[in-house]
């Protein structure tokens, strides 16, 4: 885990669960595994407190607990996921991948499961259609089943399994144990199980539910927004009591994969190098080697951002030593066809930039320059490592910018958003046209001058925020296939 990781992981959790979790989640990622005692210490913080956080990191799946090093008895310890972390920076994209596959229905259920860490079918299936009723023309509603069929489909195809049971996380389940996965209150196994290992991980239980959809008062929005009530979930039982549900991040990273695979297969109908004949029997059979799309299409990255830091120059270099692996400077410049000065300041450049290195091969045991090789070259993979280092830096500076000019203009914001709650009341009300001009006029020209200014800056950096996931996406498939290898 590097520093820059660790700023990333601290930048989101601050920005989705607040300070507190920040300071905890951040502190376990340094510190590693660590009991609770331990923690409220370091940290200086009342242990209710820290107890309240972990069981918001445990509940997003960002916090693992299971029982002390010292053995039975010792106390439980917790141990942060960086991984798990880093994910909430692609949430949009999940989010956005259900909309296009199951239309609005899917997207709002991968929401409401990713805002709340797991749910149960029943409580994921009424929250669903009530906010899609509320979206409808009045006396229109949703019913239920469209909603189960929804969340059929996505438990079908993988995109959501159930948690694993409560039952396997500790080691010593007592009465006292609650019934929400995730719920530090038991000692769990050095190893907890993943939810792959349940055998009915995608199996749909028998839910019994029948109805509409409920439109939400205009009232109950205004309450909500204020913070001042939560939204009531009804609590009569549907059969599916203690089943919980969680979004599988490993099936949208193949889903990801497999698109960015076919789209460089479109663009590049002339190489079909990620399509391999396998044997002869029966006229052969013929494979996608995932390994080698990846590895072209990190390739194809690097060489993307070495020709939008240095110039094309740069990257007709760095694309040689791609292919021919080891040049001499001498050979870089014929091979290239740039002038010898400036083909050793471009190498130089990338060479104090570690995106090229440079390999002395000695002819005599002395190593004495006239009689040693010099050799640049290109390492594909700690290159690629390097670079997803820079794009986490750079996705945390991007989130370092947005909560600044969030800040910076914070009472304007807040004044944009209480006229806003004030029209929707009205409009709700049925008030005349002048009633909602004079409100909207509260907003001076200057003043929505610069809050339009300010959303375009902000969408620019959201744009912008997931536009680097995708990078830090490909080079993290294509780094874990190494390993795997």
């Amino acid at each position: 885990m590097t520093a820059q990781e660790v700023r990333l992981c601290g930048l989101l959790l601050q920005e989705h669960f607040g300070e507190v979790v920040e300071r905890i989640g951040t502190h376990l990622l340094i510190a590693g595994t660590q009991n609770l005692r331990t923690i409220a210490n370091e940290t200086n913080t009342p242990l209710d407190l820290v107890k309240k956080s972990l069981c918001v990191l445990v509940q997003h799946g960002a916090c693992e607990f299971g029982s002390g090093r010292r053995g039975p008895g010792s106390p439980v310890e917790y141990r942060a996921s960086c991984e798990r972390v880093l994910r909430v920076l692609r949430y949009p994209r999940y989010i956005y991948t259900a909309k296009t596959l199951y239309g609005d229905t899917g997207e709002l259920i991968v929401e409401e499961v990713l805002q709340r860490g797991h749910m149960t079918m029943s409580n994921t299936v009424k929250t669903v259609a009530d906010r899609l009723t509320h979206n409808m023309e009045e006396g229109r509603s949703m019913e239920y089943s469209e909603v189960v069929s929804a969340f059929s489909k996505l438990v079908e195809t993988h995109f959501l399994q159930r948690c694993p049971p409560v039952a396997e996380m500790g080691t010593a389940a007592t009465s006292a144990t609650p019934a929400t996965p995730g719920t530090p209150a038991t000692p769990a196994s050095t190893a907890p199980p993943t939810a792959e290992s349940n055998p009915d991980c995608y199996k749909l239980p028998h839910v019994t539910l029948t109805g509409r959809g409920k439109r939400r008062r205009s009232s109950d929005d205004s309450e909500e927004q204020r913070g001042g009530k939560k939204v009531k979930v009804d609590s009569e039982s549907c059969g599916d009591e203690g089943i919980y549900w969680q979004v599988n991040f490993e099936r949208f990273h193949q889903h990801f994969r497999d698109q960015a695979i076919v789209s460089a297969v479109a663009s590049k109908l002339d190489q079909m190098e990620f399509v391999g004949k396998s044997g002869d029997s029966g006229g052969g059979m013929y494979v996608v080697n995932l390994q080698r799309a990846l590895a072209n299409l990190a390739r194809a990255t690097l060489e993307s951002v070495v020709q939008e830091r240095f110039g094309s120059r740069s990257a007709r270099i760095f694309r040689l030593l791609l292919r021919k692996r080891h040049l001499e400077q001498k050979q870089v410049e014929d091979f290239a066809m740039i002038p010898a000065k400036e083909a050793k300041d471009m190498l130089y450049t990338l060479l104090s930039e570690n995106l090229v290195q440079l390999q002395e091969i000695p002819k005599t045991p002395d190593h004495a320059p006239s009689r040693t090789f010099y050799l640049y070259t290109v390492n594909q993979l700690p290159t690629a490592r390097l670079l997803l280092q820079h794009c986490y830096k750079t996705v945390a500076n991007l989130i370092e910018r947005r909560l600044f000019e969030t800040k910076e203009n914070k009472r304007l914001l807040e004044k944009s958003q209480r006229i806003e709650a004030i029209l929707a009341s009205l409009q709700a009300s049925g008030a005349e046209p002048e009633q909602l001009t004079e409100v909207e006029e509260m907003i001076t020209a200057p003043e929505r001058q610069q809050l339009e200014a300010l959303r375009h800056h902000i969408n620019k950096l959201d744009s912008t925020e997931n536009q680097v996931d995708e990078t830090v996406f490909l080079l993290e498939s294509y780094i874990f296939s190494t390993k795997t290898k």
